[in-house]
């Protein structure tokens, strides 16, 4: 299996990974952490998707991971500073640089245990330095080997971000399924 991570372009493969089997279900969509809260909360239905593709009208909003045509996985990465991280109380900012975040990754069932979110990251990564960043940070849990509820696994693990080549940063006091998250960078220049 040779999988490849490319700049999410393509609704459609983006629709896969984050949208909704029924056209008129609330899910995410990814945009939790992308809008402000007030406004994430208002769209409802097929407007969540309206929304994602007015965004990637202004470019890639996350990478793609595809085994040969087939979309597999989804990560979202951008600017710190366009995300709600930029506000948040719970996640501290370790300084001024104009970092990227890496929040969420996702891989299909059915493909889980292929080791993708690793190449998921790793793409995120190298899109993020494609795009200038100077650095890029993830906010995992520390689950010291524990099991994370598969609903909560998206925003990654110390150990796949460590991986990867992260650094522990700062603590947070940001918690998901009971474990605490921490910061990781990675320095990009």
């Amino acid at each position: 299996m040779a999988i490849e991570v490319r700049p999410a372009t393509v609704f459609d493969d983006v629709k896969t990974m984050v949208g909704p089997k029924r056209p008129d279900a609330n899910v995410c969509w990814c945009l939790s952490y992308r809008i402000p809260s007030k406004e994430n909360m208002s769209l409802q239905g097929p407007a969540r998707g309206e929304k994602v593709a007015e965004l990637m009208e202004r470019g890639p909003i996350g990478v793609l991971a595809y085994d040969g045509d087939e979309v597999v996985g989804w990560a979202a990465v951008a600017p710190r500073a366009d995300t709600t991280f930029a506000r948040t109380r719970t996640i501290p900012h370790v300084d001024g640089l104009e970092v990227w975040a890496v929040w969420c990754i996702r891989v299909r069932p059915g493909h889980r245990g292929k080791g993708i979110s690793h190449s998921l990251l790793a793409g995120a990564v190298e899109y993020a330095r494609s795009q200038g960043a100077p650095a890029i940070e993830g906010y995992p849990v520390d689950n010291e080997g524990e099991k994370v509820d598969l609903t909560m696994a998206y925003v990654g693990t110390r150990a796949l971000f460590e991986k990867a080549g992260f650094r522990k940063a700062a603590d947070t006091t940001s918690v998901i399924n009971g474990f605490p998250r921490v910061l990781m960078r990675l320095e990009l220049r």
